[in-house]
């Protein structure tokens, strides 16, 4: 059973995960893909909750989230999901059936046509309400030097948090 929550209730919980990682899920046209993400951001943007995703060009995930005008955030707040993470990291969705190899159960999101990892305790349904590709010529070398050696940069998704729930 789940329960709606502020979006802010559990920011805390949320962004220390991440950075051990969550699920960035979209669904375009009949195909779901889910990716690992590490990093991302939530907070108050334009007066709306916003949670804030980046997807490398590279990605299947890219090619899907372009295509749609939302995305859910699923996070393992108590389950030891590594092995999981590890792999929806790792593998591309063009390649395999990432839930399959992975046994992860779907459920249908609430306020989006975008599924949720069922398995999580925590999760997000956003609506982008805008995105911005990195300009590399602005970015901190440093942070350029580290990240993007390759020039595989990412694409910003502001999404506005339409609800928040958690596993009871």
């Amino acid at each position: 059973m789940f329960k709606e929550v502020n979006f802010n209730d559990y920011s805390k919980e949320a962004l220390r995960q991440i950075s051990n990682g969550a699920f960035l899920t979209v669904k375009s046209n009949n195909e779901v893909n889910t990716m690992t993400i590490g990093w991302g951001n939530i907070g108050v943007i334009w007066s709306m909750p916003i949670f804030t995703v980046a997807v490398r060009y590279s990605r299947h995930t890219y090619n899907l989230i372009e295509n749609t005008d939302e995305f859910t955030v699923s996070i393992p707040i108590k389950a030891n999901m590594k092995k999981e993470l590890a792999f929806c990291g790792t593998k591309s969705g063009r390649d395999v059936d990432k839930f399959k190899e992975c046994n992860l159960n779907l459920k249908d999101g609430v306020n989006v046509n975008t599924p949720i990892i069922k398995d999580c305790e925590l999760h997000y349904e956003c609506k982008i309400v805008y995105k911005q590709a990195m300009e590399p010529g602005t970015l901190n070398d440093n942070i350029k030097e580290k990240y993007y050696k390759n020039n595989d940069y990412h694409v910003l998704y502001y999404g506005k948090i339409v609800n928040c729930y958690i596993k009871e």
